[in-house]
């Protein structure tokens, strides 16, 4: 087997080798029964006990409160941006939005065409180079909650403190769920796609208040409602077994290294080696701002788009894969989740500043 490459996408994202090496083993004879992960029916007394620790770690490395439920979807982060007004703004009621990126545009869109949105802040007409501050925005009286995107991965943006409301928040965390704590008295609803941060693709994570499950209109089709997969623990119909089953891995390895916490102290100190690097030489030019810097994503560009062509290629060829960005902006990203390891970091600038000094 070759060496692992340092996987620098965005999405999905990298994985714990302990992971991945259990995960092998289970796809193929799962605890030794003779049978695959992938074949177990879903309601067996051992694909439930999958789900059952995959939840309780869950509600224990967050500290979700006793009146929340975990679900585990399907249709993405994006079937959200539609599921959330769909069940909490029935009637003429409206939601108020922050508008921080492509994520946060896709679910206003959304929003105007089941309800109303109010766009409370935007900030496209920097690049999206920055999240607002309480203090530049007014949420209107009328409105049932404040949504944001706490990570924002295509721009590097970050909410390094969450928004303060009179309105409950409602946040999509796609890619910095489990790198911090939360205070979940702040909020009415959470959601998350494993790939960035928690596992494989195919899983949606929803944390929902228990009040807000009977808020969904009777037009609202039954797959669509959360109450529906609330009520039958994520069991209404067959769910994402294997994406499942491997959030509750990554959820083990999480405890294992220090929890939320661990992760916080470790993502601050793999962030700060890259920013330093990029802070020291005019060569490299960070797109956020200095108090809006993702601490996952930390997008760059080099003097030129030839140069920064020839630095994706050179890093690629080093085994230093996905640090090209967005096709919407261009320049380049690397993407530095919980489970990317510090020496890949340290790597990476050893590599920026070898590529700095032969093309300066």
């Amino acid at each position: 087997m070759p060496e692992r490459i340092y996987n620098f996408s965005p999405g999905p994202g990298t994985l714990p080798q302990e992971v991945l090496t259990q995960a092998a083993k289970d796809i193929v004879n799962f605890n030794d029964k003779g049978i695959s992960l992938i074949e177990l029916s879903h309601r067996s007394k051992e694909f439930m006990a999958v789900y059952a620790e995959a939840e309780a770690d869950i509600r224990e490395l967050l500290e979700v409160p006793d009146n929340f439920k975990i679900l585990f979807l399907q249709g993405g982060a994006s079937s959200q941006f539609a599921m959330v007004p769909m069940n909490l703004l029935g009637g003429s009621k409206k939601g108020t939005y922050l508008n921080t990126g492509s994520w946060a545009k896709k679910a206003i869109k959304e929003a105007n065409i089941i309800a109303s949105s109010q766009v409370a802040y935007s900030a496209e007409d920097s690049a999206f180079n920055h999240v607002p501050v309480d203090a530049d925005y007014t949420v209107d009286a009328d409105s049932e909650y404040l949504y944001f995107v706490s990570n924002n991965t295509i721009y590097g943006t970050q909410f390094r403190e969450f928004p303060k409301s009179d309105k409950m928040l409602i946040c999509d965390m796609s890619s910095d769920i489990m790198s911090r704590a939360i205070d979940f008295s702040k909020f009415g609803l959470i959601f998350a796609g494993a790939q960035k941060n928690m596992g494989p693709a195919g899983c949606t994570i929803v944390i929902i208040r228990d009040d807000l499950l009977d808020r969904a209109p009777e037009t609202v089709p039954t797959m669509l409602r959360y109450k529906t997969h609330a009520d039958k623990d994520s069991m209404f119909n067959t769910p994402p077994c294997f994406a499942m089953y491997c959030v509750g891995l990554v959820c083990k390895w999480l405890k294992a290294n220090g929890g939320v916490a661990g992760m916080a102290k470790r993502n601050e100190e793999k962030a700060a080696i890259l920013y330093d690097m990029i802070d020291s030489t005019s060569f490299y030019r960070g797109h956020a701002k200095e108090g809006s810097r993702s601490l996952m994503n930390v997008t760059f560009n080099l003097p030129t788009p030839e140069l920064e062509a020839e630095f994706v290629k050179q890093g690629t060829e080093q085994g230093l894969d996905g640090l090209k960005g967005h096709r919407s902006i261009g320049g380049c990203r690397a993407s530095i989740y919980n489970a990317f390891p510090r020496q890949g970091v340290v790597d990476l600038v050893e590599f920026m500043k070898k590529f700095a000094k032969e093309n300066s």
